[in-house]
């Protein structure tokens, strides 16, 4: 591996101008290509940062010896650079969710593991501090087995926002609703401190949002395989956006917890993030005190950061360590099909009626 690794952004978006920000400051990295379906969009993009930009993703890896592609592409439009990418000898991370399909996030599991290359998808959430103090919290038993967790996200998306491109809030362009969007990186860590998943019964419906397509409200009953349960509400309808929070609830009694977004949900490209990520719930025996502290600290860190762009940088500094040490990445492609499953089987139990086996 060499000592720079050479990053390449697939797709110039809104979302695609935050990570190459962040791949700019991470440290033994090299900003060096962008491809675009529409070459005059990736042209632009490209001399913002000084690269070149191409219209061919296997052209772009192979002349530019690409080490990680960024995909910053639309939901369903994931699957075709992503395999075209590894096919081509580069690492890659894919921009939340992983795919719209599991057909898809297959084909490109199934593209990695014959690359024998690495597939990741951002979650850049798990790597704040107090949701990663929670995955500690867990690995050292001082909850016991985690018995309930819940997901709240109660965020808000206006008609100007739906209409600023014109793939949102449609099953074809988009994928889905505020289920693929704007609930993946509270599902991942549900799933991250939970476990695996057994079972979903859930529903969804658009509540105040008549000039879209998809789903601005949805609700979830999940059983765990480890015997545990979990409730999900997630919604764009409350605003102008009260919270994201993530709780777990142990087995011994203690109860953690992470608001990962407070007040106005942060939007790529339109407004920042306002609010510092906490820990919101910490009852853990002879550390109740703790909390306070944390939230200082944490408050105090955030206030010194870019939050919109310094989390994507720590997880491409992960994965550049995971390539050199030739170890799986911390967000693999397996942790973002878990993210697409419990959706989809959200949209399957509302289309029959019944719960879903994963």
């Amino acid at each position: 591996m060499p000592s720079l690794l050479r990053i390449a952004v697939i797709g110039p978006g809104k979302v695609a101008h935050l990570h190459a920000k962040a791949a700019l400051q991470t440290p033994n990295t090299q900003l060096v290509a962008v491809y675009g379906r529409t070459f005059h969009k990736a042209d632009d993009f490209a001399r913002q940062y000084g690269i070149k930009a191409y219209s061919d993703v296997r052209e772009m890896v192979e002349r530019e010896k690409v080490d990680l592609c960024l995909v910053c592409t639309t939901h369903p439009a994931h699957r075709e650079p992503t395999i075209a990418a590894l096919e081509a000898g580069s690492h890659v991370l894919v921009e939340k969710p992983l795919a719209s399909t599991l057909e898809d996030c297959d084909a490109m599991i199934d593209a990695a593991q014959r690359s024998n290359r690495y597939l990741g998808v951002i979650s850049q959430r798990r790597f704040y501090a107090p949701s990663m103090r929670i995955r500690e919290a867990i690995d050292a038993g001082k909850i016991g087995n985690p018995v309930l967790g819940t997901i709240q996200m109660l965020g808000w998306r206006d008609e100007e926002y739906y209409k600023s491109d014109a793939w949102r809030g449609t099953w074809a362009d988009e994928g889905g609703g505020v289920l693929v969007n704007q609930s993946p990186h509270q599902l991942d860590l549900l799933c991250w401190y939970m476990g695996d998943i057994d079972e979903v019964y859930g529903v969804w419906g658009n509540l105040n949002h008549p000039y879209i397509e998809v789903d601005d409200t949805a609700l979830a009953i999940v059983k765990f395989k480890n015997g545990g349960l979990g409730n999900i509400i997630v919604s764009n309808s409350q605003k102008p956006g009260i919270f994201g929070k993530v709780h777990v609830h142990g087995q011994n009694g203690a109860s953690v917890g992470v608001q990962t977004d407070g007040g106005a949900l942060f939007i790529a490209g339109r407004s920042s993030i306002t609010d510092p990520p906490v820990n919101d719930l910490w009852t853990i025996p002879g550390e109740e005190k703790q909390l306070a502290k944390f939230i200082e600290e944490d408050t105090a860190f955030f206030n010194t950061i870019d939050a919109t762009v310094y989390y994507f940088g720590l997880q491409i500094a992960e994965f550049r360590d995971a390539i050199r040490q030739k170890r799986p990445p911390m967000v693999t492609g397996e942790d973002g099909r878990k993210v697409v499953a419990l959706f989809q089987a959200i949209y399957e139990s509302t289309r029959t009626g019944q719960p879903v086996k994963l």
